[in-house]
């Protein structure tokens, strides 16, 4: 009987936990109906899809490199679980399907997938390699499962929300770059750019990038077309959970060192599970009340 683990562990369906930057368009238009929610979730799903394929490509192109990743060695490609013929397959298997199924229901989303994948694939090849421009292409990445979610319930997202993504995102990108450095000042040299990052710049990076959320989430909050779509002046009351959600990652990262993984952060710590339930409930609260 074939071991199923390793095909799993390759396609990364823990990952998708990012994808639910695809709901943020449905989320914020503060007009909720079950066919754009419908909309959504097959957004979702496709990107689903096209992410799993992606991952194999970089798990594929990085081989020697995660070699020499202490955890990272440990991956199936790496590991050699799983020979390069069957990542082929994984590679345009679920990405093909993604991008046909939405060229026949949403051109779109169709353009959005297609420059997702485009985008990373470069990404693989060459650009991870260049200082600066790695995390600014990951950021672009959430970006672009905003711009998904909102082709697919065929509204415009909002200059606040793809601002807000791009930031978070490029908060979460810099504190992983911070793990490889301390990986790195191990002897465990993980990515070739590595040696363009040090400690303090990553660290005041964060820190900058930290405010400038907390400050947009403040305004995007208090501005006047949130203010007068929602009938309350109360939204504000939420950036509570987004400075103690802000302040906790900074913990893991500087305190106890744990930015390696974002998404493994989201899954497992229950102090950021809790603080995310807290802002969406008080959050759907504003809107509903």
């Amino acid at each position: 009987m074939t071991d199923l683990k390793p095909y799993i562990l390759l396609l990364r369906p823990h990952q998708y936990v990012k994808n639910i930057f695809v709901f943020a368009p449905f989320l914020f238009t503060f007009e909720y109906s079950t066919e754009a929610f419908y909309h959504s979730v097959t957004a979702f799903i496709l990107f689903c899809m096209v992410v799993s394929g992606i991952y194999v490509f970089n798990d594929f192109m990085d081989i020697e490199e995660d070699k020499q990743h202490p955890v990272k060695k440990n991956r199936p490609l790496a590991s050699g679980a799983i020979n390069k013929r069957i990542a082929g397959i994984l590679i345009l298997v679920p990405a093909g399907c993604s991008l046909l199924i939405s060229f026949t229901i949403n051109s779109s989303l169709f353009a959005v997938l297609l420059t997702y994948v485009i985008l990373n694939i470069a990404y693989s090849i060459k650009l991870k390699h260049i200082v600066l421009v790695d995390i600014f292409i990951i950021s672009a990445g959430f970006v672009l499962r905003v711009f998904a979610g909102a082709a697919a319930i065929d509204v415009i997202p909002s200059a606040w929300i793809i601002i807000m993504t791009f930031l978070l995102a490029l908060f979460l990108a810099i504190a992983k770059r911070r793990d490889d450095i301390l990986l790195a000042s191990q002897g465990l040299e993980t990515r070739k750019n590595i040696d363009g990052y040090n400690l303090e710049l990553v660290n005041a990076s964060m820190v900058v990038m930290a405010a400038v959320i907390i400050v947009s989430y403040i305004l995007y909050t208090v501005s006047p077309e949130v203010t007068a779509r929602m009938h309350s002046r109360h939204l504000y009351l939420t950036a509570v959970f987004v400075i103690l959600g802000i302040m906790r990652y900074m913990q893991l990262t500087f305190v106890e060192e744990k930015s390696g993984s974002p998404t493994r952060v989201v899954l497992t710590d229950r102090f950021i599970q809790l603080t995310l339930s807290a802002w969406l409930m008080s959050f759907l609260a504003v809107a509903f009340l």
